[in-house]
């Protein structure tokens, strides 16, 4: 498209975004203060993509605090307006729109901190001072050059070739900010667009700094990663610079396949994060993803080679299980029932696999979907996406074989209600039944009816679960109720 056309055709999106009244009022604010107004940043380059944004950022050549407060006297009682003084900036929130305002600045920065030194600045500091090409591109609303897309670095270029660039010298940009280095591996995940090698040098030489950003912000680029459409993108560029070994090592302790006597074991890195894109073709479920990504976590530390028997990682599914709550604590991942959630699933993700190779048997269903309960589907999911095999007669093999579980699952649960059940006879009516305090045999007792309904001996009702409670008390502590 050409430059003229392209131009037209921008202010054209602006114009149906903003509506008629904000689009005015835009203007006439800024006109009224004598201030060149422009649109920039994501915005410009997601209506370049035609991408859905909501998020605005406008930038002006004085203060952005004035042109928020006189925005808000031309909307009226329809617009919310927030100032942080301290920043410089101000936010408008208008018919579900948030658009931010600050003032162009130039920045320069200390070696020991990423906070910058900040002074008043024209849009040619402003723009030099945008982490990626693609994000440097503006647009003015106001005055003579309304409308005009200002492109300093061959941001439209890159566009066009998706290509993550920086507007300066690359080892200033990722020095300076050394959150950009996540930020330029989460737009390549989310635009699927490619890194250029000069860049991914410039990662690796100053991956080390970014111990100095804080956690909770590299996690919030993390996640952006995995809620991306194709996260390996973004996992295997973070691997590929040093920053995974940084951020996750247990995931970075992955990559690597091993051949002894002529036995080898795959990649499990590669393994990983193939997986990862498989679940998320399926599902937007965050924690389910992360789950994913951390299924095989603990084969690392029990990785073994048996002479005549090859390769074996026993119990990795409880071993990461148990590995999951400091790598969450570390990392500032949440550590509530999300936390539980994936945990879980790493320690059952085994299981339906096993009930496919050894015979989908009644008393095996009610005990995956007791332990499972709410979260099943959600591991039948996980275990589908978890076939990598290049042999497509063994991946349908399995995928049949799960039909089959899930198949199961349905009849068992129709039948036998187990999810989520709790034995119908509790701990305190079998103490209360043979006068009892609190002591293991209570404990033993009701286990025993669980595992009594789970191996399909009797139903899951209380009149069976108290006569068999009977009967086993009596054979095994010689107990006798008192009524």
């Amino acid at each position: 498209m050409q430059k003229e056309n392209l131009d037209k055709h921008l202010s054209d999106k602006l114009y149906e975004l903003f509506g008629r009244d904000l689009y005015a009022a835009l203007e006439s604010s800024a006109d009224a203060l004598g201030q060149e107004l422009r649109v920039v940043g994501g915005t410009v380059r997601d209506l370049i993509l035609d991408r859905p944004t909501s998020d605005f950022d406008f930038v002006t050549e004085g203060s952005g605090l004035l042109l928020a407060e006189q925005l808000k006297e031309k909307l009226g009682k329809r617009a919310r307006v927030t100032l942080f003084r301290n920043f410089g900036t101000a936010q408008v929130k208008y018919r579900g729109l948030e658009l931010e305002f600050v003032g162009a600045r130039r920045e320069s920065y200390r070696a020991d901190s990423r906070k910058p030194v900040v002074e008043e600045g024209s849009f040619a500091d402003d723009e030099k001072r945008r982490d990626f090409t693609i994000n440097a591109l503006s647009i003015t609303l106001n005055g003579s050059g309304k409308g005009t897309l200002h492109d300093p670095f061959g941001g439209l270029e890159d566009l066009e070739r998706g290509l993550i660039r920086t507007p300066l010298d690359p080892d200033v940009t990722f020095s300076d900010d050394p959150l950009r280095m996540m930020r330029a591996v989460r737009f390549a995940a989310q635009l699927g667009f490619t890194v250029p090698e000069e860049i991914k040098e410039a990662i690796r030489r100053n991956s080390d700094r970014l111990k100095i950003v804080s956690m909770e912000r590299v996690t919030t680029e993390f996640l952006k990663i995995m809620d991306s459409r194709k996260p390996s993108v973004g996992l295997g560029l973070m691997q590929e610079t040093g920053l995974m070994s940084l951020y996750l090592p247990e995931i970075s302790a992955l990559m690597g396949a091993e051949t002894r006597d002529g036995i080898g074991h795959k990649n499990n890195f590669y393994h990983t994060i193939t997986v990862v894109d498989q679940l998320s073709d399926r599902s937007d479920k965050e924690e389910l993803r992360l789950a994913a990504l951390f299924h095989d976590v603990g084969k690392p530390i029990v990785k073994k080679f048996t002479p005549g028997a090859g390769w074996s990682f026993y119990n990795h599914d409880f071993v990461g299980m148990k590995m999951l709550p400091k790598i969450f604590r570390r990392v500032k991942l949440p550590l509530d029932e999300r936390l539980k959630y994936v945990q879980k699933l790493v320690r059952l993700h085994m299981r339906p696999a096993q009930l496919a190779d050894e015979g989908v048997t009644d008393s095996a269903v009610r005990r995956l979907l007791f332990e499972a309960g709410d979260d099943i589907d959600d591991l039948m999911t996980l275990c589908e996406s978890d076939l990598t095999s290049k042999n497509p007669d063994k991946v349908r093999k399995y995928l049949d074989n799960f039909a089959l579980v899930r198949e199961k699952l349905k009849e068992i649960e129709e039948k036998d209600r187990i999810r989520n059940f709790q034995p119908p006879v509790k701990g305190e009516e079998i103490m209360a039944t043979y006068g009892l305090e609190p002591r293991r045999e209570v404990g033993l007792i009701k286990e025993a009816i669980k595992d009594a309904i789970l191996d399909g001996i009797i139903p899951n009702d209380h009149e069976a679960a108290y006569d068999f409670m009977v009967n086993f008390a009596r054979k095994n502590y010689g107990l006798e109720p008192l009524v």
